[in-house]
């Protein structure tokens, strides 16, 4: 079976601490994911001194923060905590016009990271909602050639989509994304924010996304891919005792 990451957010040290806390009891997780939300002062990579050493830590960087004609500004915490591993996103504008952002594209920060640390495991992001099939296979390919390893997608909620995204992605370390949705209001904002899909038998119920999160973790059992659990709208100590029973 490929790896399990769960993602946590990093609003502060004592909420990482509580959720690794929880994650500790699932020898199912395998690694840690941190997103880099603006509102929070943590960021991802400082957050990674905290969880790495219990476990390996992918953190987040948004490629619209990195300014290209300056050294990787999160490159001696890397070092100094071990950070292996990092996912290379887009990013979406802030609100905020005070925080600075740059034309930088994702790309560009994958090839900064292979040249600046060559031993650090470099990830990127696969938006399977974002256009068209073709266009985004032609992003991977892309981002794959600047020296990405391996990609993390959206949050899947058909087996039938992520199973056609795994028969075209299968020279890739995929890890395929799930997220619970648990509200119509959850449901609309992925629709309307992602142009995300759900099947006719979706339901907004604790019940229907542990049962798909159990149809993903054996379809990993089966292949090469990893799951990227991203528990957005609901606390981890109330939904991975449902899927690791």
């Amino acid at each position: 079976m490929g790896r399990i990451a769960v993602e946590i957010v990093p609003r502060d040290e004592a909420g990482l601490k509580r959720d690794l806390s929880v994650l500790k009891k699932f020898s199912q997780v395998d690694c840690i994911n941190i997103p880099d939300i603006l509102r929070y002062d943590v960021k991802p990579w400082e957050a990674a001194k905290i969880t790495q050493p219990t476990l390996p830590t992918i953190p987040h960087v948004r490629a619209m923060d990195i300014d290209l004609s300056k050294p990787l500004p999160m490159r001696e915490t890397f070092l100094q905590a071990g950070i292996k591993e990092v996912l290379i996103i887009a990013g979406d504008p802030p609100q905020d016009m005070r925080h600075k952002v740059f034309p930088t594209e994702s790309i560009d920060v994958i090839r900064k990271f292979r040249e600046e640390l060559p031993e650090v495991k470099v990830y990127a992001g696969v938006d399977q909602y974002r256009d068209g099939i073709r266009d985004e296979l032609y992003r991977v390919e892309r981002k794959a050639q600047a020296g990405a390893v391996g990609f993390f997608t959206q949050p899947f909620f058909d087996m039938r989509f992520l199973e056609m995204y795994a028969d075209l992605l299968s020279d890739f370390e995929i890890y395929w994304g799930v997220s619970p949705v648990l509200t119509a209001g959850s449901r609309s904002y992925w629709e309307r924010k992602d142009k995300a899909f759900f099947p006719k038998d979706f339901q907004p119920t604790m019940e229907w996304n542990v049962d798909f999160s159990l149809k993903v973790v054996d379809f990993i059992s089966k292949t090469d891919g990893g799951l990227y659990f991203m528990p957005i709208t609901i606390d981890i100590a109330d939904f991975l005792p449902q899927v690791f029973k």
